[in-house]
């Protein structure tokens, strides 16, 4: 069964908007921004990037990771499933993978087909199942069986890059990471923050904008917004908290 893109299949749980304080500035017009003029300065592009974060914050105060997890261990497993798949589906299924995994000496001593047949309803099962092993053993034999914490021993990982090592570290050790993944990448192309296609140049082009310590949360309400109003193909501009800062109001119209 294969697993459909980020912006189509099962539907996400509701996330309530929070009641804004006040009206939002008014949008400008298509094309008057400053950032779509060429006009805007580098203080500027960032005080516009903290005002956007500052603006999500109000609108999404419950974002947060999607992902069911209990444990550092859980929480990567999770995330290696969520390549190429919703976080609903791979929900469905980690339940009955965590039962019968508990461990890294687990996943190290699985059964390939075992692995499999729970995950399929994910997609590339098969990949998957071998990073899960992958994963085990390295943890295994490198980390006494913890998954570790910092950037580099994470992405000695069979199955984790750079995003994974950041959802890892951001929601299971609470150390700041910006997580570039597709929603974030097409946002900030979107908002005309970063001019860079590369995720790691995306990632340090913003952590240069958006203060340390807010990163993860920041990538969160991001992630939040391009899921729930800034679709792919037809953004909701109409109910956009941050239209007036959004370089690309109304050219979805």
């Amino acid at each position: 069964m294969e697993c459909l893109p980020p912006d189509v299949g099962s539907p996400r749980p509701v996330t309530k908007l929070a009641d804004m304080s006040s009206s939002p500035p008014t949008p400008r017009r298509p094309g008057t921004h400053p950032a779509s003029l060429g006009r805007e300065t580098a203080l500027g592009r960032t005080r516009r990037a903290r005002r956007i974060n500052r603006t999500l914050a109000e609108t999404f105060p419950d974002a947060g990771p999607e992902l069911d997890f209990s444990n550092p261990l859980e929480l990567t497993v999770a995330t290696i499933l969520s390549a190429q798949c919703t976080d609903v589906r791979v929900n469905q299924v980690t339940p009955e993978l965590f039962r019968r995994f508990p461990t890294a000496a687990h996943y190290a001593a699985a059964d390939p087909g075992e692995i499999e047949e729970i995950i399929r309803p994910t997609g590339f099962q098969r990949a998957k199942a071998q990073h899960l092993i992958g994963m085990g053993e390295t943890l295994v034999a490198r980390f006494d069986g913890r998954v570790p914490k910092a950037l580099d021993d994470l992405l000695t990982l069979p199955g984790v890059g750079r995003k994974t090592a950041h959802v890892v570290r951001g929601n299971a050790f609470d150390l700041p990471g910006l997580t570039v993944d597709t929603h974030f990448a097409r946002l900030v192309k979107r908002l005309k923050l970063t001019e860079e296609t590369d995720p790691v140049k995306i990632e340090f082009a913003l952590a240069g904008m958006i203060e340390k310590k807010q990163w993860t949360l920041f990538s969160h309400r991001l992630i939040f917004q391009g899921r729930r109003i800034c679709h792919a193909r037809r953004p909701e501009c109409g109910v956009c908290t941050i239209a007036h800062d959004c370089p690309s109001f109304g050219e979805f119209s």
